[in-house]
């Protein structure tokens, strides 16, 4: 079973840091590779539409966002970029299979993202 997750959180989907599951917003699940790579790349049109910059690994492993949605951390005492998270899991883990180019080469970023100084030192 794949499933497409999108997630909403301080952290790139890749990450994969203890309790990642608690930023799923949504969860699509599907029996064959193909239904899921459909849907993940209607998604990933749909997030990269909406936010101003991207990353994404090889893996069907995106993040988006834009510079002015942070949080604060009170732990770090600092804003935190919040991320919009897409994967590609199958079984709920992450896909040995490559995406296509144009998913991971269009990638643009901001000098501003950061994660939680606490995490950094608990990985």
């Amino acid at each position: 079973m794949y499933q497409v997750i999108t997630m909403y959180g301080d952290n790139e989907p890749w990450w994969f840091f203890e309790e990642w599951q608690a930023d799923i917003q949504e969860t699509a699940s599907f029996d064959s590779l193909d239904e899921a790579v459909d849907y993940y790349e209607n998604r990933w049109n749909e997030l990269r539409n909406t936010n101003t910059y991207s990353n994404a690994k090889q893996n069907f492993l995106s993040a988006f966002w834009k510079e002015q949605d942070e949080r604060w951390c009170e732990e770090c005492d600092d804003y935190l970029q919040q991320y919009w998270g897409l994967a590609l899991l199958k079984d709920e883990q992450p896909l040995t299979v490559d995406s296509r180019k144009e998913f991971y080469e269009t990638a643009n970023y901001s000098g501003k993202a950061k994660c939680c100084k606490r995490l950094e030192q608990g990985a």
